[in-house]
C-alpha cells in the first residue's frame, strides 16, 4: 500500500536529497513549501512530487498542509552559527518543529522523523566520541543553535508521551553532491579558492549526504519510537579534513593551526581591514569557537540497528569536490 508521505525542508541540503531518494518509490510524496522557497535544488524532481503550501511557524497552515498525511519527514530548521538570529532560531527550530508535532498529533499520523543535529547531542571535550546516550553539555559554550535543536528534542519526547511516533536522527557534518548553499562545501570552496590560510583545532565528524538520506528513509521503516540515532562517519581533526581537501582539489595545504584565543585577535585586526572578504565566511567567531572543540561520534547504533553504511570522509569530500568542479561551482 503507498504511503501519502510529507517532507518540511524539502528545499535544504538533507532534505533536497531525501526528496529525491523519496520520489523515485511508488509513494505519493508532498512538500511543504513557503511561496518564496527557492525550488532550484529540486529542479529535477519537482514533476514527481506535490507541492504544498505552508510554514512550519503557522500552525493553521500545517492542519491543512498534513490532511490525509501517513508520515512526515521533519528535516526544516534554521542553521546559523552565531548570535544575531536568536529570537528567529527559537522560533523555527523549536516551535515550528512543536507545531509539526501537535498538528501530526491532531491529524493522526502514523510516524513522524525529526531531523535533529549533532549539537543537540553534544562535545567530545575528552575527544572520546559520544553516543545517543551522552549528556547534553553544548551549553559550555553559548551557541543558540545547538540549544534550539536540544530544545527540539525535548519537545520529541513530550510528543511521544503524547501517544505520538516518532523516531529521532542526528546527522553529522555532512558533505555530498547536491550542496548548492556551501553549508558543509564552504570549507572545500574556500580552501579551493585559498580563502582559508589557518585550520582550527577542533575536529568534527564526516558524513555523505546520500548516506543521511538511505538513513533517514530506513529511520522512518525500522527505527525505534522515541529512539535517536547518530548518523555520522569518520571523526577528523579540522588538520586532517584541510589536508585531504588539499589533495582532493590539488589546492596548497593550509599549514597554520589557529587556537582560539588567537583568533579572537586575529578577527578584531580583521574588523579593520578594508579588504576582509578575500578571508573565509567561516572565520566568525561562534563557528570558529565550536571548530575549537570536537564534534565526535561513535555511529554503531546507526550501523546496528538502521543497516547505516560507512563511508570515508575522502569519499564524501571527493563526491562533493566532483559536483561542484562539473558545474563550475567553485
Amino acid at each position: 500500500m503507498n504511503k501519502k508521505i510529507l517532507v518540511t525542508g524539502a528545499t535544504g541540503f538533507i532534505g533536497s536529497s531525501l526528496v529525491r531518494k523519496l520520489a523515485a518509490t511508488p509513494d505519493e510524496v508532498s512538500i511543504l513549501v513557503r511561496k518564496s522557497s527557492d525550488l532550484t535544488s529540486l529542479s529535477d524532481v519537482l514533476d514527481k512530487v506535490r507541492l504544498v503550501y505552508g510554514d512550519i511557524t503557522d500552525r493553521a497552515s500545517l492542519d491543512s498542509a498534513l490532511k490525509d498525511i501517513d508520515l512526515v519527514y521533519h528535516s526544516a530548521g534554521l542553521t546559523y552559527m552565531g548570535d544575531k538570529k536568536n529570537e528567529l532560531l527559537y522560533k523555527i527550530n523549536v516551535e515550528g518543529t512543536r507545531n509539526i508535532l501537535d498538528a501530526s498529533l491532531a491529524a493522526g499520523v502514523k510516524r513522524v522523523v525529526h531531523v535533529s543535529s549533532i549539537t543537540a547531542v553534544g562535545i567530545a571535550f575528552d575527544k572520546k566520541p559520544l553516543s545517543e546516550s551522552s549528556e547534553w553539555n553544548f551549553h559550555a559554550i553559548s551557541l543558540e543553535y545547538a540549544r534550539t535543536k536540544h530544545l527540539s528534542e525535548i519537545a520529541v519526547a513530550e510528543a511521544v508521551k503524547k501517544g505520538l511516533d516518532c523516531v529521532i536522527v542526528n546527522p553529522a557534518f555532512v558533505f555530498g553532491a547536491g550542496d548548492i548553499n556551501f553549508n558543509a562545501g564552504r570549507i572545500i570552496k574556500d580552501i579551493y579558492n585559498r580563502r582559508l590560510p589557518f585550520y582550527p583545532l577542533g575536529g568534527v565528524c564526516v558524513v555523505d549526504v546520500e548516506i543521511v538520506a538511505d538513513t533517514i528513509m530506513t529511520a522512518m521503516k525500522i527505527g525505534k519510537t522515541g529512539e535517536r540515532y547518530i548518523i555520522g562517519g569518520e571523526n577528523v581533526s579540522y588538520k586532517q579534513l584541510a589536508d585531504t581537501i588539499s589533495r582532493i582539489t590539488g589546492s596548497p595545504k593550509v599549514h597554520f593551526p589557529l587556537p582560539f584565543w588567537m583568533a579572537r585577535i586575529l578577527r578584531s585586526m580583521l574588523d579593520l581591514y578594508k579588504k576582509k572578504n578575500r578571508i573565509s565566511k567561516l572565520f566568525n567567531l561562534s563557528m570558529f569557537r565550536v571548530a575549537s572543540e570536537f564534534l565526535y561520534y561513535d555511529s554503531a547504533k546507526a550501523s546496528r540497528e538502521l543497516n547505516m553504511r560507512f563511508e570515508s570522509h575522502e569519499h564524501s569530500i571527493r563526491n562533493a569536490y566532483e559536483w561542484y568542479r562539473v558545474r563550475n561551482l567553485l
